[in-house]
């Protein structure tokens, strides 16, 4: 875990915004000797950021390695909440295991378990998550809100607009998202998303959200096999994308979004959420575990359950299914 001066001495530089800190002004935040700051930079080279250090001048960080470690995700985030507690592994089977264990260890609100590798990635449904490493994000966020466990799909929603948006914001793509829990580019998946909940039967003990995004593969980093349905931002974009920036994205818009939540309900989200659905307004068929039902996918309800009208006009509410969208 990372200790307080550390975290401290990343705020200072995401604060200075590129500017220089002087030696002095960051034994004065950090309240040690400029001896021990000089360590700590030293520390931060070693793990392969670059500073610039001037005389008179002082410190300045001017590049990182593509990496999401604890330091890479601080530097540069700008939430009070997420990301509160970081927990970064090199690899691990599943960052969604660890933050499980985390939550039921009394973990902060905001905590985030995020890795470079998993082996046992996993998605809806118990479906195997291709997790290689130094390539995309796979993260897992703990949530403590004081809601009734019925509340709890509403949140897959709302990550799954704050995805969307960060890549909007930092890349010239278009995502769309696929009920309930996959965004798709150009028909592709990018990212799923899962939630899942530790709760009595009245109350939400935590929520924890998985999301697995495919940032840097390029095409021969996929299975055969997925060559036809996944895709990453990189393929899309035309180049690599830091994806310490797009937690940081992620972390500040899910931040934003949650707050809203919580005082105003899932109402104004709900509307955000169906701006960016590519199965509202078009015929779909959804398979769930007892039937398939087919017809036109009109919204969702306040509760996140699709609403599906079939062919005699009936609707039908979909809590849980596999979506296949037509044109």
């Amino acid at each position: 875990m990372q200790s307080p001066i550390r975290k401290r001495l990343l705020e200072a530089f995401t604060n200075a915004n590129g500017e220089f800190l002087s030696g002095q002004a960051l034994a004065d935040i950090l309240g040690c000797s400029r001896t021990a700051v000089w360590k700590h930079i030293e520390e931060l080279r070693k793990e392969g950021f670059e500073l610039e250090a001037v005389r008179k001048k002082g410190y300045r960080i001017i590049s990182t390695m593509d990496r999401v470690t604890e330091n890479e995700i601080r530097l540069g985030l700008k939430t009070s909440k997420l990301g509160s507690m970081i927990q970064y592994l090199d690899t691990i089977d599943s960052t969604q295991k660890v933050a499980h264990q985390l939550a039921q260890e009394g973990c902060p609100e905001g905590t985030i378990v995020v890795a470079e590798e998993q082996t046992n990635g996993r998605g809806r449904l118990t479906r195997h998550w291709h997790s290689p490493k130094f390539t995309g994000i796979w993260m897992s966020i703990v949530l403590r809100p004081k809601l009734p466990p019925f509340k709890a799909p509403q949140f897959t929603l709302i990550t799954a607009v704050a995805v969307v948006q960060a890549i909007e914001q930092l890349c010239d793509l278009q995502p769309e998202i696929k009920w309930p829990n996959d965004i798709l580019i150009k028909g592709k998946k990018v990212t799923g998303i899962l939630t899942e909940l530790q709760a009595d039967s009245d109350k939400i003990h935590s929520i924890i959200i998985g999301i697995g995004i495919n940032v840097n593969q390029t095409r021969e980093d996929f299975p055969e096999e997925l060559h036809s349905v996944a895709t990453s931002i990189a393929i899309e974009n035309g180049g690599k994308l830091s994806r310490s920036i797009l937690i940081q994205q992620i972390l500040a818009n899910l931040e934003k979004y949650y707050q809203i939540y919580l005082e105003k309900g899932f109402a104004p989200l709900k509307l955000l959420w169906e701006s960016y659905a590519i199965s509202i307004g078009k015929d779909i068929i959804a398979r769930t575990v007892n039937e398939v039902i087919a017809g036109k996918a009109i919204g969702i309800s306040d509760e996140g359950v699709l609403k599906i009208q079939d062919k005699n006009g009936v609707i039908h509410d979909i809590y849980s299914a596999d979506i296949e969208v037509g044109k």
